[in-house]
């Protein structure tokens, strides 16, 4: 994918399957993700990610989640799939069921009683990176993208991701910049703009990622996930409450014949791209 479709994708196989929970003695889980060939977020993959959440939130025996890909390639997640922000390719309807479950998925992951840490292994644009700024810690590997590039595709930033993604950042000007430019950031820029923890080899990826949640592990959950709230949850309130009002504001904006036109390219693009591999 190149820079500007990489904030999107097309999905070739279903979500069903491909999340997959594997709990781990020392109280925590990891959730991979799996739907190949670039783990598409579509509505089903989306409502598969909100299931497995509230079913680890149920479990008394997990006190945490590390979310990673079970891809084959470097991918943690190639974004919301195209077609389901394209709008001639979808309907009202859909479109509202599918942010209305992205965005509470979001808003539960973001003050969730769990702890929570991202392993991110290659590229992690738009919708991973909304993934990876709403929990407690990320780590990368040392070769891959991190960001929010919507613009380059002709489509603003929503906003409350663009305010999650300025408030993890140690330098809000910057990151401000880097929004308005569409800019995907390699992992040790992101690293230096406060918005990861780490960044390791990808042989690494997965004993650091479970290196922190031990160390999350070791405070009692109770305090820490009044503390989270106390952080988070004004801003997670505000973000659910505005949920339909957003829908409603982006079916508009996706349906305008601009946005139509450029997103429509885009998904020929990658359907060409995607006929070319298999020859």
């Amino acid at each position: 994918l190149t820079a500007p479709e990489s904030a999107m994708a097309l999905a070739a196989t279903g979500a069903s399957g491909a999340v997959r929970i594997e709990r781990h003695p020392q109280g925590f889980a990891i959730l991979w993700l799996g739907s190949e060939p670039v783990n598409s977020m579509t509505l089903d993959l989306w409502r598969s990610l909100l299931d497995a959440l509230t079913t680890l939130e149920k479990d008394p025996a997990v006190r945490g989640v590390v979310f990673a890909s079970a891809l084959r390639k470097d991918i943690f997640t190639a974004g919301n799939d195209i077609k389901e922000l394209h709008a001639p390719s979808t309907s009202e309807a859909r479109y509202r069921e599918f942010w209305r479950t992205q965005t509470t998925f979001l808003c539960r992951l973001l003050r969730s009683p769990l702890a929570t840490v991202c392993a991110i292994r290659g590229a992690c644009p738009a919708g991973g990176c909304a993934v990876a700024l709403c929990c407690d810690y990320r780590v990368q590997s040392d070769t891959g993208t991190f960001g929010l590039n919507e613009v380059a595709l002709g489509i603003p930033v929503p906003k409350f991701w663009a305010r999650r993604f300025v408030a993890c950042a140690n330098d809000p000007a910057r990151a401000d910049r880097t929004l308005q430019l569409g800019k995907l950031l390699a992992p040790r820029e992101a690293h230096a703009l406060g918005l990861l923890d780490e960044v390791v080899p990808a042989a690494a990826l997965i004993p650091t990622a479970t290196r922190a949640m031990e160390g999350f592990l070791k405070t009692p959950d109770g305090a820490r996930h009044a503390t989270k709230v106390n952080v988070r949850g004004e801003f997670s309130t505000a973000w659910e409450a505005y949920i339909e009002e957003e829908a409603s504001g982006g079916w508009a904006m996706l349906s305008t014949p601009e946005v139509e036109a450029t997103l429509g390219k885009v998904i020929e693009r990658l359907s060409g791209n995607k006929r070319r591999a298999k020859l």
